[in-house]
């Protein structure tokens, strides 16, 4: 039996832990915070939860291979059942409403009827949204061949769709209305490959949400890993590894076979190694890592918004200035039917996507990050009371995140919640298996990012290590 040593206690690396504690290794997780799922995550403020992490789950259709890996590791169970929301999204504007459905030919008919110049256009690109029907996310050793046949239709489609944004692909859409809906649908910077394979995965049956969020996910990993004989340290943080060991913040020294690496690679190559890593990889990952950033609000709201759609993307008369940056929109989250809030409450959330770690950085260094937050959300309010009149006067709770939150907790890079996938770009990786001893796992282990990236890389590197420590149980 080897020792395994795990740094981090996110999707990835609880999916490491329990594929190697399996295969017969001695497993120990070493994770920053006092609960598990890294990046993905919940917490409560005053009796309301605050969805930070899934919003829809790649891998929730039974027929996909990813949903094996979620079974399997059981992040799906009994206790969070999928559900599809429909719409996906509901936009807003000047008493107008479109909607993304999971009917694709519905949802294609109302967009014509908002936009009848756009048709020619829109028919085009829901013809190359549905090429992806059967796009799913790989498994190694689990993907048959006939999974990758049925999804050469995209295959053929993505060398036209990665060399171009999805603002630039979305573009010839002459309606404001009908563009701003389609780009929430994924950060507009990322290739257009991203929006074909996320849209087609909400019109042909994946990418729902699990009953409970990102934190029962996580939780329900990390109880199959204990329940298997793995051990979670909670509260630890990692200074240094080195092959054979990882040093703690406290000075402690840990030795182990093996030492995987789940914790954002762009900030280890720099700080958990004794010299930075100046491997090819590493040097182009610095070169050339865009991410993606967000300032998260959270409102606590006494009513009951339950009439509401449960995702609405909001047309702003004038832009918003928040984090250096200006939005034309919010995109609002509404979990009045989660039992996020206390009864007859409604938890609202809102992500606004864009850099803004530079801007929140230079407030933090002038001592006014705090005061700057609580501008963004009182300025913030004062919209959404006069979007959704039940708001007004009822707010109980609020909590904001910047890029520097998520840096604190979770130590990513420039705080940042996943990797961008640029047009015409396939680089930033950190290699699976750095050596013998070291391995890496998790976001910037493989192309985009999100959960199917967390679960694949975290089965992918336990394979690696039972390769390279083999046990009876192999």
């Amino acid at each position: 039996m080897s020792k395994v040593i795990i740094v981090g206690g996110g999707i990835s690396g609880l999916t490491a832990g329990i594929y190697t504690r399996r295969a017969g290794h001695e497993v120990l997780i070493l994770e920053k915070c006092a609960t598990p799922g890294g990046v993905s995550t919940c917490w409560k403020r005053e009796g309301y939860l605050f969805e930070g992490g899934v919003h829809w789950l790649n891998g929730s259709n039974p027929k996909h291979d990813l949903h094996r890996i979620w079974t399997e590791t059981g992040a799906l169970g009994s206790n969070n059942p999928i559900y599809f929301k429909d719409p996906v999204y509901v936009l807003k504007n000047r008493g107008r409403e479109i909607a993304i459905h999971r009917d694709w030919k519905r949802t294609l008919d109302e967009l014509i009827e908002a936009s009848p110049e756009d048709a020619r256009t829109l028919r085009r690109i829901f013809r190359q949204v549905n090429a992806f029907r059967h796009f799913q996310a790989p498994v190694k050793g689990v993907t048959s061949i006939w999974s990758y046949i049925s999804m050469t239709p995209s295959v053929l489609l993505t060398p036209f769709l990665w060399m171009q944004s999805i603002k630039h692909y979305l573009s010839p859409i002459r309606s404001d209305s009908v563009r701003m809906l389609l780009e929430s649908v994924v950060d507009p910077v990322n290739n257009a490959v991203t929006f074909a394979y996320t849209l087609a995965a909400f019109f042909w049956g994946d990418s729902g949400y699990p009953t409970g969020g990102s934190l029962r996910m996580a939780l329900n990993m990390a109880k199959t890993f204990t329940s298997e004989g793995g051990v979670i340290r909670y509260n630890t943080a990692v200074e240094r590894v080195e092959k054979g060991a990882v040093h703690l913040s406290g000075g402690e020294r840990l030795e182990a076979d093996a030492i995987v690496i789940t914790v954002d690679a762009r900030t280890a190559i720099d700080r958990l190694f004794e010299k930075p890593l100046q491997d090819g990889w590493a040097c182009r990952m610095r070169q050339e890592l865009q991410t993606s950033q967000c300032m998260f609000i959270g409102l606590g709201v006494k009513a009951d918004l339950n009439y509401l759609p449960k995702s609405m993307v909001y047309a702003l008369d004038e832009p918003f200035e928040a984090g250096g940056l200006r939005l034309n929109s919010f995109i609002v989250n509404n979990y009045a039917r989660d039992g996020y809030a206390p009864e007859g409450c409604t938890t609202v959330t809102a992500l606004l996507p864009g850099n803004s770690y530079a801007w929140w950085k230079a407030a933090r260094e002038d001592g006014t990050y705090y005061e700057k937050k609580e501008d963004v959300v009182r300025r913030f309010i004062g919209i959404i009371e006069k979007i959704i009149p039940e708001v007004r006067g009822n707010v109980a709770v609020t909590d904001m995140a910047t890029p520097l939150t998520v840096q604190r907790y979770c130590d990513t890079f420039e705080g940042s919640y996943m990797s961008d996938w640029p047009p015409r770009k396939f680089t930033n990786k950190a290699p699976l298996r750095y050596c013998k001893g070291i391995y890496f796992a998790g976001q910037r282990t493989a192309y985009s990012g999100g959960l199917p990236v967390a679960g694949t890389t975290g089965r992918e590197v336990a394979l690696e290590v039972i390769k390279d420590f083999p046990t009876d149980r192999r």
